[in-house]
Formats: C-alpha cells, structure tokens, sequence
C-alpha cells in the first residue's frame, strides 16, 4: 500500500504536490501580491504566509503519520479522498485556464492606501493563511493524505512539501516587488492555471499508483 521511493523524488514529490497546491489563485497569494505592490511589509508576509504553511503541513503529515497502524482498507480509502480532492481542484484549474481572470488589486498610485504596522500585516497574514478553510484542505488535509502514500517516507514528503511553500511564496515576493502589476496578467494566470491543473492531475495519477 506505499510508495517504495527513494529520498529525493520523496522530496520532489511533495514539493511538487505543495506548490501545484498554492499556485492557484485564492486569497493568500492575492494578499501576498497587495503587499509587494503596495511595498508594504512585503517580506514580514511573505515569511508569516510560509510559516503559517508549514505549520499546517506539519499537522497534517505528523497527524495522519499516526494513521499508519490502520487497515489498508482506510489508508486506501483516504488515499483515495485526496485522488478525488485533486482531481477536482485540478478541473477547477482547467476551468480557469480556460476563462481567465486577473487578480482584484488596488492601485497603489491611487493615494488611497493607509499604512500598515508590522502587527496588522502579521495578523492579516496569519488570517488569510489560517481562517482560509481552503488553506486547511490544501494542507493538513490534502498533504497530510498524500503522505500516508509513502508510508516511513512521509516525513521527506512534508519536508518538501514545506521546502515547495518557502519556494513559492519567496517567489512570489519577489515577483510582485520586482515586476509589479506586469505580474497581473491574464496571460500569466492562464499558464500557471495550466500548470496547476496537470501538477493537480499528474499528482492524482501518482497516487492511484499505491492502490494497486
């Protein structure tokens, strides 16, 4: 019922699975895209949304680690939840690929824009990362059932599944702060919607493969 995997494609995986996971446009990465465009506290969110991540990571891959003990029938069954979670979520991608949209973001040259303290921007990064209940599925739950896959190696899973969210949000940091609203294409959105949906789907088929 697991995933014999040597270390590093363990690693790759779940790095593939975390970033194909925060790709998608929600109200994290918008946030995240606020801030470097407003040069407000962009780096203090960008940290607060990584750690934010990978403590959910953590008790999702640590939490369902205990599982492991249990029969295959429920591995296989939650197993299949998240084949079914990430088959849907990669539909959602490839609708969006399909009619894309570009991100709501105010305008920073509008003059309307009040400053931020470090608390504000730690606590509205902390409130987009955790009272999101996407967020919780993404991660705990998601994640942490794409761990049991790979049965000892769910540790090196959620390793890289953590590494895959320090990764995508510094990226996005400097993204925003560097190309500014280029960044908000319908273009650029349509491709990574593309991309997410295969990732989503590829990761999917992947799974199915410890069911057999």
């Amino acid at each position: 019922m697991t995933l014999a995997f040597p270390l590093f494609p363990t690693f790759t995986a779940g790095m593939v699975l975390s970033i194909s996971l925060i790709m998608a446009i929600g109200p994290q990465n918008a946030h995240v895209l606020r801030m470097g465009l407003q040069r407000q506290h962009l780096w203090l969110t960008v940290a607060v949304c990584a750690v934010a991540d990978i403590a959910l990571i953590s008790l999702g891959v640590l939490g369902l680690a205990q599982l492991g003990g249990l029969s295959d029938k429920l591995m296989g069954a939650l197993i299949g939840a998240g084949v079914l979670f990430l088959s849907v979520y990669g539909w959602q991608a490839f609708q969006r690929f399909l009619h894309p949209r570009a991100l709501a973001l105010e305008d920073p040259s509008d003059g309307a824009m009040e400053p931020v303290s470090p608390r504000q921007a730690v606590l509205s990064a902390l409130a987009f990362s955790w009272l999101n209940p996407h967020a919780w599925l993404d991660t705990a739950v998601l994640i942490g059932t794409a761990s049991l896959a790979y049965g000892q190696g769910s540790t090196v899973f959620g390793l890289g599944a953590a590494a895959g969210s320090v990764v995508w949000f510094l990226a996005l940091g400097v993204a925003a702060f560097w190309l500014g609203r280029r960044l908000n294409s319908l273009h650029l959105w349509r491709a990574l919607d593309g991309l997410v949906a295969l990732m989503m789907w590829g990761t999917a088929l992947w799974l199915l493969t410890s069911l057999a």
